[in-house]
């Protein structure tokens, strides 16, 4: 299968359908799951399909090393690739970690202002990316302020943007995201089945009703599918 192709028959076409036209840039999207449901396969998904159609991304990482993160990239493209038959898999996959940045910090020390110095190091050498991912950023103090500030960031820098957040039991957005209003226009909950990880919508912008995604994640492969 060729790329362009297989970037057209992702299900994050299903996704973006769901969610009446996607993030779209300037919006700030939040993945919501239980430990260990499956938020960085989400993520790196999202990264990688964005990646496939030549769009630079940002991957932040505040609870795993640049390396690590690295690794869980190249798993889930070898899935995908072998999967889906990819036609020039070797190439395409340069392609991408080129397009790839991968920026670790220790939690404590970064906050929206590291982002956009990080932004800017990026843009200056050629790579200004189209979407940030986020992992590990805790919401617990001030989250709602962090939030609000990540917001005016993406629409300031006219990109996606999109962070996990844990749960405990009831997979609910939480309560920093819900203080944050407007500050955050998606938000999407992991939840684990039998056989699958079902991915439904609790925020999709200013829409009251929410359509059925008809998108999971297999925890086997760490991929994104129809369902």
């Amino acid at each position: 299968m060729y790329r362009k192709f297989l970037n057209a028959r992702s299900p994050l076409r299903l996704l973006e359908k769901g969610l009446h036209g996607g993030l779209g840039r300037g919006n700030v999207g939040v993945i919501v799951a239980p430990h260990g449901a499956g938020k960085t396969a989400f993520l790196v998904g999202v990264a990688l399909d964005d990646l496939m159609r030549g769009e630079p991304v940002l991957h932040v990482a505040l609870d795993q090393t640049v390396s690590h993160v690295r690794a869980y990239y190249d798993t889930v493209f070898d899935d995908l690739a072998s999967s889906t038959h990819l036609e020039d898999a070797a190439r395409v996959h340069a392609d991408l970690d080129r397009g790839r940045r991968i920026r670790a910090y220790a939690p404590a020390d970064f906050n929206p202002s590291k982002l956009r110095e990080a932004v800017k190091l990026e843009s200056e050498s050629g790579a200004r990316p189209s979407l940030i991912v986020i992992e590990g950023l805790d919401l617990d103090d001030g989250g709602a302020e962090t939030l609000a500030d990540l917001k005016a960031l993406a629409g300031e820098l006219d990109l996606e943007l999109w962070l996990s957040a844990p749960c405990d039991g009831e997979v609910v957005a939480p309560q920093a995201v819900s203080a944050a209003g407007e500050a955050v226009s998606v938000v999407l909950a992991l939840e684990p089945d039998a056989d699958h990880v079902g991915l439904r919508a609790l925020k999709d912008h200013e829409n009251p009703d929410v359509s059925d995604l008809h998108v999971a994640l297999d925890p086997k492969s760490l991929l994104l599918i129809r369902n």
